[in-house]
């Protein structure tokens, strides 16, 4: 039998106003190449860094949302490694004295299990600037050079691919709702390396034999991440399972061809020569920030956000709805959709109701590139009170939803022509019944299959416009 064992390393850069150690603009995605650059993030002869406060203060930020203990005492180091977009040839990092230590991130698996997946460290670093590869050259632009980046490091307790995507997906939650990283993987906010192996275990006494770990670099999706931690694990199962060993290697990621492949050797330890930082002093952590005021600052974050919308359904519905997790986790990813629920349901529209036009309605559209300016609020509220008044159903609803997108000035007029009253619904059906006494018959004599034929002409005689529950629930009640 094996085992799984999934550890990650991510990289997310901080969303400062200026680089790490000095004053330089941090909006390196908006710049032309090499335009946000100094002395200082270019390593030229003489300059001194100078630390970013308000970096470190979003590391114990983040620190104190993953659980994690604040150290006492930190610093900075010298990590030695050459590389083209790397000016110093040296990169300001942590070592042995990260900011923040031993924390924990719950997750809830594909399996509905709950999963505790322990944080080592948390430390700040400068990143490196950028390679661009064309035409058979490479260029360098510096302007990310020097960029705060934090890196969140766990303990090797994930125990599948899919286990890896969620973890990235609910710290990414986490980052934004700190508000300190826009966390967008495709522009390399956040990016993580994964160390997989696979452990033995072997009967009779469930002995576990630790495997060879395996470094997949790079990954900038999380797509990317499971798609290359399931390449990977099928990769060494199978050598395992033929005899072979495992190399102990940095491997890279083509997503085009869907594999990985090999960059580099790791059977001996890299020497980085870390060294304390000469140019920066130690930190008293908890004397330079009030912790105790950061946690009073904290937001709500996204665990407790699922936890409270959940508690606020069952409580208005009086029992446990079963809501997929999966509605409520898009409407807290996403602030837009947030807000609307919040006016829907402050106006009086029902909770679930609310929810599940968001998370699939609103959120649909947004994933297919509506703007998030063509919702308008009182106008989506327009048609959701008529819908759960009954007034319309479900699929003029959505059709009014559609329509509200670029041309919301006309559906007042359309609700107002397309709603229908009750005394004038009654009518309709009062004539269908007298109208079918067979169906009636059936119905009374438990062929409910007839129910629909009554309703269907109902809607016929509507256009379409009543709601096919409420109608089955007058019929039924006509007829009892």
């Amino acid at each position: 039998m094996f085992k799984t064992v999934i550890g990650l390393e991510i990289h997310v850069q901080l969303k400062t106003k200026s680089k790490m150690f000095c004053g330089c603009d941090n909006k390196a995605d908006e710049a032309e190449p090499n335009t946000l650059v100094c002395p200082v993030c270019l390593g030229l002869p003489g300059v001194l860094p100078v630390a970013n406060r308000q970096a470190i203060e979003w590391v114990i930020k983040t620190g104190l949302a993953l659980n994690c203990e604040i150290a006492e005492k930190s610093k900075f180091d010298r990590k030695h490694y050459y590389y083209p977009d790397l000016p110093k040839n040296y990169q300001i990092s942590q070592y042995d004295a990260p900011f923040a230590i031993n924390g924990h991130l719950e997750i809830r698996n594909p399996n509905d299990e709950i999963r505790n997946i322990r944080i080592t460290r948390i430390h700040l670093e400068e990143d490196a600037g950028k390679l661009v590869h064309a035409d058979g050259e490479s260029l360098v632009d510096f302007n990310r050079t020097g960029t705060p980046l934090m890196e969140v490091v766990t303990e090797p307790d994930i125990q599948s691919p899919s286990e890896a995507k969620i973890f990235m997906q609910e710290l990414r939650s986490i980052l934004r709702y700190l508000d300190v990283s826009d966390a967008d993987m495709e522009k390399g906010h956040l990016r993580a390396d994964a160390n997989i192996s696979i452990a033995e275990i072997r009967k009779p006494n469930d002995e576990i034999r630790m495997g060879i770990p395996v470094e997949v670099k790079n990954l900038n999706s999380f797509r990317m991440v499971e798609r290359a931690l399931l390449y990977e694990e099928k990769r060494q199962k199978e050598l395992l399972e033929k005899g072979d060993k495992i190399a102990k290697e940095t491997r890279g990621w083509n997503d085009t061809k869907g594999e990985s492949y090999s960059q580099r050797s790791k059977e001996f330890a890299q020497d980085y020569r870390y060294f304390p930082e000469p140019d920066l002093p130690p930190f008293l952590t908890k004397k330079l920030f009030d912790i105790v005021k950061l946690k009073e600052e904290m937001p709500e974050l996204p665990a407790g956000k699922r936890k409270r919308i959940i508690s606020d359904i069952e409580k208005e519905k009086g029992y446990a709805s079963n809501i997929h997790l999966s509605l409520v986790q898009q409407l807290i990813d996403e602030p837009i959709l947030e807000d609307h629920y919040n006016y829907f349901i402050e106006k009086g529209i029902d909770k679930l109701f609310a929810l599940a036009f968001v998370s699939h309605q609103m959120w649909g559209k947004l994933k297919t590139g509506t703007n998030p300016d063509q919702f308008h609020k009182e106008v989506i509220f327009s048609i959701l009170k008529a819908w759960q008044e009954e007034n319309i159903n479900s699929t003029k609803a959505k059709e009014y939803f559609e329509l509200s997108l670029n041309n919301p000035e006309s559906i007042k007029s359309k609700l107002e022509e397309t709603g229908l009253s009750e005394e004038d619904l009654n009518v309709v059906i009062d004539k269908v019944i007298s109208e079918n006494p067979k169906a009636v018959s059936d119905i009374k004599g438990g062929k409910m299959e007839a129910m629909g034929f009554l309703v269907g002409l109902v809607m016929k005689e509507t256009s379409g416009s009543a709601n096919p529950q409420f109608v089955s629930k007058i019929i039924k009640e006509r007829l009892q």
